[in-house]
């Protein structure tokens, strides 16, 4: 046997600041009541930083930058040169990429190797992607002359923080809108390295504005009468808030809410393969993941050695400090979050499910959660009903294929959902009748900036990501 040898990464290339202020017309300033607020590390609750908390006149200057931005500025670039300074961009977070990784770990709880070897080569390559766009919009099959919406109010959430930025920023600026941005309260600190990123990069003043704060600031933004689109990421309480405040207004919305993935496995899929899409499904960042694969449906005949085959998985799984590269599962943003996990798991168990979780020595500090599955759940089990949010799959059972189907369709959510199965027809079959924005065959969690990513019924509506994203934020 061998001995676990921790493999840290550095702190030493990220310098956090003691303070950070509101970045507003190109430059950081101090919120009009000088609030602020601590963001922490959660998984050893040190405080990191001290970040401004931005009121009512904080947002009304931030969105009076980007209107003067967008008037005589942004707009009126050419496509080509729009597409330069996403360029820049772009190249500057591939530069800058170990340095985003660790603060995004930091601030997030999530494994480096999540936020090293995913999170930060997406944020790229949408960059990338839609600076590609900047200067065809004209032939993107939206008409012959598009035009930009104007300012984009844009609040993200705390899972994937410089991820959602930068699925929010980078189609609103190839359209040529200028942006205010929200980052969630608990993980602002990528966000504003992202503001440094664009003065590094000369993006011109107002552009992009990045005002920190909790769910008051973010309500002054959406509700302001001077935005023009609104993209939100995050719970569907709050978008649902989000959409009638919008209602009768002439403002564009889109939203991307709540998740409560269905992972269908047929008898005939390879089992070894299928559980590694299943863990990926749903411990991938904590199970943090809008459309993680929470609910495990599996064919009755292969149910005995499908979980066999995932606690023997489960059970390699390391859980611990987020910056060793070893680490499979980090902490839980946030002691709010770890308490939702923790009553709605006591709660799987009042109700007669079956409760396992691998032998897992947690930290002492932090804000920590073992891998944990349910077995044993109906549909009526609030597990299998409501978003967890967290590192805890609840697995059924099913005899037949529409019997898959039915279940899997029986959630008020239709984010995503898995198929794993050896038939082609199969899938094609599944596919065409999951209510479902995504699905995924025999893999789960895989994104490309050039495909589209949203929700039906309360998973919210719109597209980000593709063409498709472009078009949120165009006059067509």
């Amino acid at each position: 046997m061998f001995e676990y040898a921790p493999a840290p990464e550095s702190r030493a290339v990220v310098d956090i600041k003691a303070s950070y202020g509101l970045f507003i017309d190109g430059a950081f300033s101090d919120p009009a009541d000088g609030a602020s607020f601590k963001t922490i590390n959660p998984a050893s609750e040190e405080v990191l930083s001290e970040v401004a908390e931005g009121g009512p006149a904080d947002v009304d200057r931030a969105v009076a930058a980007a209107r003067k931005a967008y008037d005589k500025v942004w707009s009126r670039m050419p496509g080509r040169d729009r597409a330069k300074y996403l360029y820049r961009i772009a190249r500057i977070i591939q530069e800058r990429g170990r340095e985003l990784a660790v603060l995004e770990s930091l601030d997030n709880g999530k494994p480096i190797r999540e936020s090293r070897d995913v999170d930060i080569p997406l944020v790229a390559a949408h960059f990338f992607y839609y600076a590609g766009w900047a200067d065809k919009l004209p032939y993107a099959g939206f008409g012959p002359a598009p035009r930009p919406l104007g300012v984009a109010a844009q609040v993200i959430p705390w899972n994937f923080p410089l991820l959602m930025l930068a699925w929010k920023i980078a189609p609103a600026l190839a359209a040529g809108n200028t942006v205010v941005l929200k980052p969630a309260e608990t993980t602002p600190l990528t966000a504003l390295l992202f503001a440094e990123i664009c003065q590094q990069a000369d993006l011109p003043p107002g552009v992009v504005n990045i005002v920190t704060g909790a769910g008051d600031t973010g309500r002054a933004l959406v509700e302001h009468a001077g935005v023009d689109k609104i993209a939100f990421t995050g719970s569907t309480e709050v978008g649902k808030a989000i959409a009638r405040s919008a209602a009768g207004s002439r403002k564009k919305v889109t939203l991307e809410l709540g998740g409560k993935a269905a992972n269908v496995l047929f008898e005939d899929a390879p089992i070894d393969q299928a559980v590694e899409g299943i863990v990926n499904g749903i411990f991938f960042n904590q199970g943090h993941v809008c459309c993680a694969g929470s609910r495990l449906l599996v064919q009755e005949s292969v149910y005995e050695p499908v979980l066999a085959s995932l606690k023997r998985r489960m059970a390699r799984l390391r859980v611990g400090d987020p910056l060793d590269k070893n680490t499979d599962i980090g902490a839980i943003n946030s002691a709010a979050q770890l308490e939702r996990i923790r009553t709605l798991s006591d709660i799987g168990g009042e109700e007669g499910a079956e409760r396992w979780s691998p032998p897992c020595d947690l930290p002492d500090n932090g804000f920590w959660f073992a891998p944990t599955i349910f077995t044993g759940v109906t549909q009526a089990h609030r597990i299998a009903r409501e978003e967890i949010f967290g590192p805890v799959l609840s697995v059924l059972t099913f005899r037949t294929p529409a019997e898959a189907v039915e279940k899997a369709n029986n959630t008020p959510y239709g984010l995503s959902a898995g198929v794993w199965t050896e038939k082609g027809s199969r899938i094609l079959w599944m596919a065409d009748r999951l209510r479902a924005g995504v699905v995924w065959a025999n893999t789960f969690n895989k994104f490309d900036p050039t495909s589209p990513f949203g929700g039906y019924k309360e998973s919210g509506y719109g597209r980000e990501g593709g063409r498709h994203g472009l078009e949120a934020y165009l006059d067509v």
